[in-house]
């Protein structure tokens, strides 16, 4: 007996018949061929008809999650510039900004940093600082020197360099410049028209910097004679750089003059006399100013595309009325909206960055250049102080953006429902395919069984037949 979703047929035999003679014998090798039934329609359909309650609940879930995720991460990405914009409002620099000129730009120029003060200042540069050269007397190429020891001192600091009887000067050189702990000389080989000489050149500018050459007493007479070749004064001494400011006399061992006046380095390059001039430069305040505008107008339009409603259309952003996005809204505001007490100025809109109509920033700069030049520790204060608006903004961003803030935490949750739902999708996957296995073995069992009555019928239709005419016959 064969049973097939609850009904039941006989598997009938013709009588011991078999093979491909037999009515009801044959087997069938293809889905509905014999009983003319469409198995493979009829199975896919009721396979989809089973799955497509399941598949409908995970693709809609993995639909919304995939669009929260992706919201989520623009306004991320919209904060994370917003706080790049606040690191620069809170870094005293910014608000501390000097530049300093030289009215004669071939006598050099100047750099500033925050603990420079406004004022001009008549300089003289009457010499350059400049390094030692000193060049031994003329040898040929290959000529071997001399062994022994050469002693090369800067000050305090001193090296051994050891020459050995076949070497050449050039080998001398290659020893000086390879040598640990060499004091600051450098070596190396002209070949002028006379032959070759060694030179040595200090690596730093000024008379301290200024070299002494020696030879141990157990050297060759060769090696002796050329230390005190290097060690006879020339026309290319160590000189240290004389200027003045305002007639007050200064001497450097660099070129770069740093400490003569706080806050200014002058980088010398010529002798002459100019003007310095050290005033406040308001770019750089000015320009974090309106990054912080351009950043936080910015993060307004993302929000307003990921909050919005289109009543035409009925399509709400991904983030209309999420939680995480209506308390970020509200922190943001309130820090915006308030004071910072005891400052002079208390708020933005006083130094020209004003709310508009549409909920964006604009920055006002010739008041904010104002108050710049009026009190620019106040304007500091403003932004940077412990109550100003970027130290506080950036704090209460920090309890969205950063590891374990809120934002992140909600990514990583979505990214395991995602996960999940991806299990999930195989493993219904796998069942229907089992569950398909199965109707596909029924529906052929069915197919097999109305085939062969099928084939029976025809048998004893005919069988029928053939006793009628058999009786009609013998009837006559």
């Amino acid at each position: 007996m064969t049973t097939i979703n609850g009904l039941s047929g006989s598997t009938y035999s013709t009588g011991g018949a078999s093979g491909s003679g037999s009515p009801g014998g044959a087997i069938l090798s293809s889905a509905g061929i014999g009983s003319g039934l469409d198995v493979n329609s009829i199975v896919t359909a009721l396979v989809n008809a089973k799955k497509s309650g399941p598949q409908a609940q995970i693709t809609n879930q993995q639909t919304q999650d995939s669009a929260v995720l992706a919201g989520l991460t623009s306004l991320q990405s919209g904060l994370t510039s917003l706080q790049a914009s606040l690191s620069k409002l809170t870094y005293t620099g910014t608000f501390q900004s000097f530049s300093a000129t030289l009215a004669n730009s071939t006598i050099g120029s100047a750099t500033t940093l925050s603990n420079a003060q406004p004022g001009n200042y008549a300089l003289v540069v009457n010499s350059l600082a400049t390094a030692q050269k000193r060049a031994s007397g003329v040898y040929g190429a290959t000529t071997a020197v001399g062994d022994g020891t050469l002693t090369l001192a800067v000050g305090s600091n001193s090296v051994d360099v050891a020459v050995s009887t076949t070497d050449t000067l050039s080998d001398i050189a290659a020893k000086i410049n390879a040598v640990s702990g060499n004091p600051g000389v450098q070596a190396t080989v002209v070949n002028g028209a006379s032959g070759a000489q060694l030179l040595l050149s200090s690596t730093k500018t000024g008379v301290a910097n200024g070299f002494a050459v020696t030879a141990s007493a157990t050297s060759s007479g060769g090696l002796a004679n050329l230390a005190t070749q290097l060690s006879t004064p020339g026309s290319n001494e160590a000189k240290d750089a004389s200027l003045s400011l305002d007639g007050i006399a200064i001497t450097s061992a660099s070129n770069s003059v740093s400490g003569a006046i706080n806050g200014v380095t002058i980088n010398l390059s010529a002798a002459g006399s100019t003007t310095l001039t050290v005033s406040r430069d308001n770019s750089a305040a000015t320009n974090a100013v309106q990054a912080f505008v351009d950043a936080y107008n910015s993060y307004q339009k993302t929000v307003g595309t990921l909050a919005s409603y289109d009543p035409s259309t009925k399509q709400a952003g991904v983030l209309l009325g999420d939680a995480t996005l209506s308390s970020l809204q509200r922190q943001i505001a309130s820090v915006l909206s308030s004071k910072v007490a005891g400052n002079s100025f208390g708020s933005m809109a006083v130094l020209g960055v004003t709310r508009q109509a549409d909920g964006s920033l604009a920055l006002d700069s010739s008041k904010l250049t104002a108050a710049l030049n009026s009190n620019p520790a106040a304007v500091q204060d403003l932004f940077a102080g412990t109550n100003g608006y970027a130290t506080r903004l950036n704090s209460a961003l920090d309890g969205f953006t950063t590891a374990g803030g809120a934002i992140p935490t909600r990514q990583q949750s979505l990214n395991d429902a995602l996960t999940k739902l991806t299990t999930q999708q195989t493993q219904l996957d796998q069942r229907m395919s089992v569950y398909q296995q199965q109707l596909l073995s029924q529906y052929n069992a069915l197919d097999t069984l109305m085939s062969q009555l099928n084939n029976t019928s025809s048998y004893l239709t005919s069988q029928l037949s053939a006793l009628e005419a058999t009786y009609t016959k013998s009837g006559k």
